[in-house]
């Protein structure tokens, strides 16, 4: 079983995740990873009212982080 790896960076990914808490934006990342319809859903709740907003970016850095073709972003 290969691993199929995101061309999209995790160190973009992780800035644009951590926009929330610096200009109140969230979801950004998930725009960025091809996440459209949760994107929306962040940005309007304020990133899942934080919850899901902390969780992404905790699996951002584990490098658990899929993106929307379900590929590992795991390239800083």
């Amino acid at each position: 079983m290969s691993i199929s790896i995101s061309p999209r960076s995790r160190t973009i990914t992780l800035i644009l995740a951590c926009l929330l808490f610096v200009v109140g934006l969230g979801g950004l990342h998930r725009f960025y990873t091809g996440k459209i319809i949760s994107g929306i859903i962040q940005l309007i709740t304020g990133g899942g009212f934080l919850v899901w907003q902390i969780i992404d970016i905790a699996r951002i850095i584990i490098g658990s982080y899929e993106d929307a073709q379900g590929r590992e972003i795991s390239q800083w």
